[in-house]
């Protein structure tokens, strides 16, 4: 675990555009970035006031990992620069190893691509209503975190900080991005998703369902960007103790929300503070996962 967790970052000599959920991105000239994965912890939307000490580390491990393996599927935002070429500080760079990279500056699409394998969270909620997800109508008679019959794809909006995401249609998605894109994002998700489904079951791990983030540079080229296939982006269980009908435990943030889940908290900003002992349970998950996926 790491001596000292990092939940905000200040770079001397860079200019910080944007403080997200758990990522602080910093200039780095004109056509690229430096995304710094803290260890901050959201969950509803609401960025908790307790750091996940070695998080961001593990994210980013997680990501690089993904990253160099879906090469064949999709182009994606790192450059290969080492933050040495843009970080001088030898106490910046220490609190930076691990957990930072430079990307390439896209134009990120206005939308959560979201694929779902089995049937579980809000996606479980709007099936109980509906009969469907953002939708798409599938069989009757499913459970809780039934596997579904194939992968679907339910897009959602990208939310404003300290609000919440929302499904919606295919077709809002071709409405704001063009049909096109619309399409090769849906098939690039799925394509993703089965990949890595199929790798991560071999290592014990449910990959339930996930979020991919893509952008689009000067050419036009669909590229992955932000996190792929983490414990935050993820949800990740374990094979060996599945059933159907049953919330299965998980090897990511869900274990925090079925905490926060039994308190009095609205699940608006401020977030309350975890326990120790939640938080050590949290960061050993996070490095169950990386372990098992990448070993």
């Amino acid at each position: 675990m790491d001596a000292q967790a990092v939940y905000r970052t200040s770079l001397r000599g860079l200019e910080r555009i944007h403080e997200g959920k758990v990522r602080d991105i910093y200039a780095a000239g004109p056509d690229a970035m430096l995304i710094v994965t803290t260890d901050r912890l959201s969950a509803f939307d609401v960025v908790l006031p307790d750091p996940i000490p070695g998080k961001g580390r593990v994210l980013n491990q997680i990501s690089q990992f993904w990253f160099e393996r879906t090469r064949h599927i999709v182009p994606n935002h790192l450059t290969g620069r080492s933050i040495d070429s843009l970080v001088t500080d030898p106490g910046e760079r220490a609190m930076l190893e691990g957990r930072a990279v430079i990307v390439r500056r896209l134009r990120a699409l206005p939308i959560e691509a979201v694929v779902r394998g089995y049937l579980i969270g809000s996606g479980w909620k709007e099936y109980q209503k509906t009969g469907g997800v953002c939708g798409i109508s599938l069989p009757a008679g499913l459970v809780l975190a039934e596997r579904l019959p194939a992968p679907i794809f339910t897009p959602a909006t990208k939310a404003a900080a300290g609000q919440h995401d929302e499904n919606i249609p295919f077709a809002q998605v071709e409405r704001l991005v063009g049909p096109s894109l619309a399409a090769a994002v849906r098939d690039t998700a799925i394509t993703l998703y089965r990949f890595a489904a199929a790798h991560a079951l071999s290592r014990g791990i449910i990959i339930a369902d996930t979020k991919f983030e893509f952008g689009v540079g000067p050419e036009g080229t669909l590229t992955l960007i932000d996190e792929v296939l983490t414990p935050d982006s993820s949800r990740f269980w374990p094979a060996d103790s599945y059933r159907p009908g049953h919330n299965p435990p998980s090897f990511d943030k869900q274990f925090v929300r079925d905490y926060l889940e039994t308190l009095d908290w609205n699940k608006r900003a401020p977030g309350p503070h975890l326990p120790p002992e939640i938080i050590a349970r949290t960061g050993e998950k996070y490095r169950e996962a990386l372990t098992r996926l990448t070993c």
